[in-house]
């Protein structure tokens, strides 16, 4: 993934691949099938390049002619965090790359006349301090429901977390970066800002709306 220099701790991508279905997403006639797979690719996309600096650890390995030495990801296995709901769209892409994942779940909507998070669901492996997780969001908007989410599970003993999401606005990265400035934050584009109703623009829409078919 070629990546533009670290604005902070934000690695955003200019691959090619990622350039290509984020515009196909942003488009508003693309179909919630369309849309959907869109997501899961670019997230599956994203997190090969968020994964590149995992610890590994030297095993033996018997292939079918002798013995050999190999490497693999070390410590527990690794968990995926989706913010409900949209979040949900990122997560098959992922589990492609490491499909022995741990998925949890953090349930939050967003009150649309404060803009603020409202939390209803947490749930995630009780080892989080011994895992990478990987906070799951398309969208990174005014930042509220990411820095909660991010708070939540460093309440729960979480310390290695990175976010990813596909598009991100200036002011969520500045909020997230504000609370959470160890926490790197993957994104396929940086936008340009908020509308009023705490949309991003360009942006593409409400990603929840499009991925499960309510917009």
């Amino acid at each position: 993934m070629h990546t533009t220099p670290a604005l902070g701790n934000v690695i955003v991508s200019r691959h090619p691949l990622i350039e290509h279905k984020l515009s196909i997403a942003r488009d508003r006639t693309t179909t919630t099938k369309l849309f959907k797979e869109l997501v899961e690719e670019i997230a599956m996309l994203m997190a090969y390049e968020a994964m590149s600096d995992l610890s590994l650890e030297t095993v033996d390995v018997n292939t079918p002619l002798e013995s050999t030495r190999g490497r693999r990801v070390s410590g527990k296995k690794l968990t995926l965090v989706p913010v409900l709901r949209a979040g949900l769209g990122m997560v098959e892409g992922v589990l492609r790359l490491v499909p022995s994942a741990r998925v949890g779940h953090i349930g939050m909507y967003r009150d649309h006349d404060t803009l603020e998070p409202v939390d209803y669901y947490f749930k995630v492996p009780g080892d989080v301090a011994e895992r990478n997780l990987f906070v799951l969001d398309p969208m990174l908007a005014t930042g509220g429901s990411a820095v909660a989410a991010v708070s939540s599970l460093k309440r729960a003993g979480a310390t290695r977390i990175r976010f990813l999401c596909i598009v991100a606005a200036p002011a969520g990265i500045e909020r997230v970066q504000r609370a959470h400035a160890d926490v790197p934050i993957y994104a396929a584009a940086l936008d340009r800002e908020l509308n009023a109703q705490g949309y991003i623009l360009p942006g593409l829409g409400d990603a929840g709306d499009r991925i499960f078919g309510t917009r």
